[in-house]
């Protein structure tokens, strides 16, 4: 059976296709990014160190802020704290099968010690330290799966880690402008994972000037998502998801750690 064609697989995904040019239509990352999805069940055995070592040093070729590279990886090898990360995160079962996990840091601390290192002063003390930092790990974090799941494994990353802010820099000894963007689980994906739609590109696709996402588009979406009569649209199991207060102490952790968000 031939492969479906990446046209095929983003009106599948988006439930409308962009004119592929010729010259990319059968292009094979192009075509594992329309196809990926989260995994969240996974055989046993994981990926050995060597391999997790090689996905991060890909991912640290990234763009980064200025190239001022405010981004670290920790690999989660060692038995205990594995088991002690997983014990923290355990509201979402399907944690306790990843074989393997890895955290995202933003790392704004080394940047501080260039400056004392060559008697310069930090003057940009203020809210874009913050931002910049955390922005490097997030691409690191995206080009983390784009090479593992180009190289076979599943992944899925983990917000809930901010949960346990205070928990997780104990467990991995980290410092003041030191702290965790996402976890990610990563192994070799047991079974096929279903594909998420997304909303349409018209709806988050602009051309020169911003456009307002409309009710219907909306609406759409919710339809082509909807699995049964008895599931919430997407839209609403949002809504009720954030009508719900969330780490309403996030702010207070940067600024225990010594970041300033003014």
């Amino acid at each position: 059976m031939a492969e479906p064609s990446l046209k095929t697989l983003f009106a599948d995904r988006f439930g409308q296709a962009p004119t592929v040019p010729e010259a990319l239509r059968e292009h094979r990352i192009l075509n594992n990014i329309a196809r990926r999805s989260s995994c969240r069940a996974f055989a046993p055995q994981g990926p050995d160190t060597n391999t997790l070592e090689t996905l991060c040093a890909a991912a640290l070729c990234a763009p980064s802020k200025s190239d001022l590279q405010q981004r670290d990886i920790v690999i989660v090898s060692d038995a205990a704290v594995l088991r002690q990360l997983k014990s923290l995160l355990r509201a979402q079962a399907w944690i306790e099968g990843a074989p393997a996990m890895v955290v995202f840091l933003a790392n704004n601390r080394r940047q501080r010690q260039v400056q004392d290192l060559h008697g310069q002063p930090f003057p940009n003390d203020h809210l874009d330290a913050f931002f910049n930092a955390s922005l490097d790990a997030g691409i690191a974090l995206a080009f983390f799966m784009a090479a593992a799941e180009s190289a076979g494994l599943g992944c899925c990353p983990i917000s809930t880690i901010r949960n346990h802010l205070d928990q997780v820099a104990e467990l991995l000894e980290l410092p003041d402008h030191v702290f965790p963007v996402a976890g990610l689980a990563v192994g070799y994906p047991a079974q096929a994972s279903a594909v998420s739609p997304r909303l349409s590109l018209n709806a988050t696709v602009h051309h020169n000037r911003f456009h307002e996402t409309r009710p219907e588009q909306i609406v759409g979406y919710d339809a082509r998502r909807l699995k049964d009569d008895k599931s919430p649209g997407w839209s609403e199991a949002k809504a009720k998801m954030y009508a719900a207060p969330q780490r309403t102490d996030f702010a207070e952790f940067i600024r225990r750690i010594g970041f300033k968000l003014d």
